[in-house]
């Protein structure tokens, strides 16, 4: 990442995004605001998918809806086109992965329904800060996410199960760790396991389902939060004909400031 990329406000970021010069993860980008994930479903889903996330807010905490003829921000990131503002999006075809792509404005119709969604990137600045120190950072690497077996609560169409990002952190800091968190539930709050990854299912921590592993070094434990990458795993398992999500790692920058959700 180049030091010049963390100067950037959001929506500068936003604007390199949409005309496809800085293509890059955002983990460390903006540390100061709120990032997001994203899930886009024909409008026949829509309204089951939101009670889906209703009943799932630990992993799908939601921060906008987004309808009509142009999927425009209203309260998150005023402006924002939500179909050419992320850095990556991958593409599905009844629920199989097809392509990652920079742009999916040609893919938006106006029955469509944009669910933005808490991520957990937003609260690694303020375990930074608070001296937990994040080897995905020091390494430039994407967070490992992980296929759980933890159930969520099905909707009528929509079920599935957690997925849980995991980051390292030294024994000794973990209830700092979790003090952090626990007040941020817009970013999933505390973790959902503290180093049994076989406890919620993860039986290879090794090999991350999303992102790049990390090693774990004899000193810390596996951390798992819940991750918004959960809405769209669990439109996958429904396989609708198209449905449209953030590249895992590449998130909305919003212009949502951490501090003013903290009050």
């Amino acid at each position: 990442m180049s030091e010049n990329h963390l100067q950037y406000s959001p929506a500068q970021l936003r604007a390199l995004f949409r005309n496809e010069s800085l293509v890059l993860p955002t983990a460390g980008l903006c540390p100061d605001y709120v990032q997001a994930n994203l899930a886009i479903l024909p409008g026949a889903y829509a309204e089951d998918f939101a009670e889906f996330i209703r009943k799932n807010p630990k992993p799908c905490p939601l921060l906008e809806v987004i309808t009509g003829d142009v999927p425009i921000s209203k309260t998150i990131a005023p402006g924002s086109d939500i179909t050419r503002d992320f850095p990556l999006y991958r593409v599905y075809r009844h629920g199989e992965p097809q392509e990652d792509i920079p742009d999916v404005s040609h893919l938006w119709t106006p029955d469509m329904a944009a669910f933005i969604i808490g991520c957990s990137l937003t609260f690694e600045a303020s375990l930074v800060r608070g001296g937990i120190p994040l080897k995905h950072y020091e390494q430039n690497k994407r967070v490992p996410m992980y296929n759980t077996d933890i159930p969520c609560v099905p909707s009528a169409l929509f079920y599935g199960n957690y997925v849980v990002s995991m980051r390292p952190v030294k024994r000794e800091l973990v209830p700092l760790a979790v003090s952090i968190t626990e007040k941020m539930d817009y970013a999933h709050g505390a973790p959902v396991q503290l180093g049994n990854p076989e406890e919620i299912g993860i039986f290879d921590i090794e090999h991350p389902d999303y992102g790049d592993p990390l090693e774990i070094a004899d000193d810390e434990i596996p951390v798992f939060w819940a991750c918004g990458v959960t809405a769209q795993a669990a439109a996958q398992q429904t396989k609708p004909e198209i449905m449209i999500s953030h590249s895992p790692g590449y998130m909305l920058i919003t212009d949502i400031r951490i501090s003013d959700l903290s009050k």
